[in-house]
């Protein structure tokens, strides 16, 4: 992952152009597969640092490694609860 020392003013998301003004609120209770995407997306393209999304957001770095993991694996339809306990059953069995 880049580290920046100034800020892009957008990068690619998901599904478009992402500023920051486009970032889920910090109050977000439930994250939807589009939400975990973009922040995965700012992330990367230093928009927010790893650091600053996990303590705006109250994630672990764990759980977003997690979600990078998913996208990799099954894409972001795979970020969806109801698709992720499906493949969490499919490996345990």
């Amino acid at each position: 992952m880049l580290e920046f020392t100034t800020r892009p003013t957008s990068v690619a998301g998901p599904v478009g152009p992402l500023t920051i003004d486009d970032l889920p609120s910090p109050t977000a209770d439930y994250w939807v597969a589009r939400r975990k995407a973009e922040l995965l997306a700012a992330i990367d393209g230093g928009l927010i640092g790893l650091a600053d999304a996990c303590a705006r957001y109250r994630l672990s770095g764990e759980e977003l490694e997690s979600w990078r993991r998913t996208i990799d694996r099954a894409g972001i339809a795979g970020l969806r609860v109801t698709k992720a306990r499906r493949l969490r059953d499919q490996t345990v069995e």
